[in-house]
């Protein structure tokens, strides 16, 4: 019976997920390589394209983030470990199911958002 649960569920909610991956990505390839001042605010960056996984106060406990296994950026053991090259590359680059944001978004932007994610050290 879980099996056949687990099953419905996921027959249900991957096209939801997968359809609103796709918007998001569609949105997002319109960046520009030379971004305003304003798109340079880490937080505006973070609502937009981290919040829907990571959560608004980084703590991953949204739906999306359950089902993506996201980081929970509050981690203060992991915020100790992790360098900022990392974070720089991890955004860059994509890690696990996380989306790489390297052609979408500028060095500068993926900068602010990485100071940005250390905020969330507690």
């Amino acid at each position: 019976m879980r099996i056949i649960l687990a099953l419905a569920v996921t027959v249900l909610v991957l096209p939801l997920v997968l359809a609103s991956s796709a918007i998001q990505y569609s949105e997002n390839s319109l960046i520009k390589e030379n971004t305003p001042q304003q798109d340079l605010d880490a937080n505006v960056l973070f609502e937009k394209h981290c919040d829907t996984c990571h959560g608004k106060d980084g703590r991953a406990k949204t739906f999306k983030a359950k089902f993506n296994h996201a980081r929970n950026l509050t981690d203060a053991k992991w915020q100790a470990e992790v360098s900022d090259e990392r974070l720089f590359n991890s955004i860059t680059n994509g890690k696990g199911k996380m989306p790489a944001w390297g052609k979408k978004l500028s060095e500068a932007q993926i900068n602010a958002l990485v100071a940005y994610v250390r905020t969330f050290k507690k």
